[in-house]
């Protein structure tokens, strides 16, 4: 089953690719962070933490400190789906979080991302 595979990888081997993804378009690491922390409301030590103890990445979101209510103002399609249809909770996190990555990849000023306009 595909969504129990995502479920169970570690988010510290997504993040990596989440990594990379940005730095080809010139953004940086830290304005990944900077969304992560913003979705989740783990700090950078509390990140760096979860990372380090190889949390998988449905613990990683569903145990997160403080999900952010604005991110239900994310909306789009990320891998042929949209977001607001989404109904497992899990896989809307997922798919969140992959929404402001693309967001980041695409150039899209960090207000926007952080929905501070």
């Amino acid at each position: 089953m595909l969504k129990h595979r995502i479920y169970t990888m570690s988010f510290a081997s997504i993040y990596p690719l989440y990594i990379s993804k940005v730095e080809r378009k010139g953004r940086i690491k830290a304005e990944v962070d900077g969304a992560i922390r913003w979705l989740t409301g783990y700090t950078q030590k509390g990140l760096v933490a979860q990372l380090k103890k190889g949390t998988d990445l449905e613990t990683f979101l569903m145990k997160a400190p403080r999900l952010n209510p604005l991110r239900k103002s994310i909306t789009g399609v990320i891998c042929g789906v949209r977001i607001e249809d989404i109904k497992e909770p899990t896989m809307r996190e997922i798919r969140c979080l992959d929404k402001l990555i693309d967001e980041l990849a695409k150039g899209r000023a960090m207000e926007k991302i952080l929905r501070k306009v």
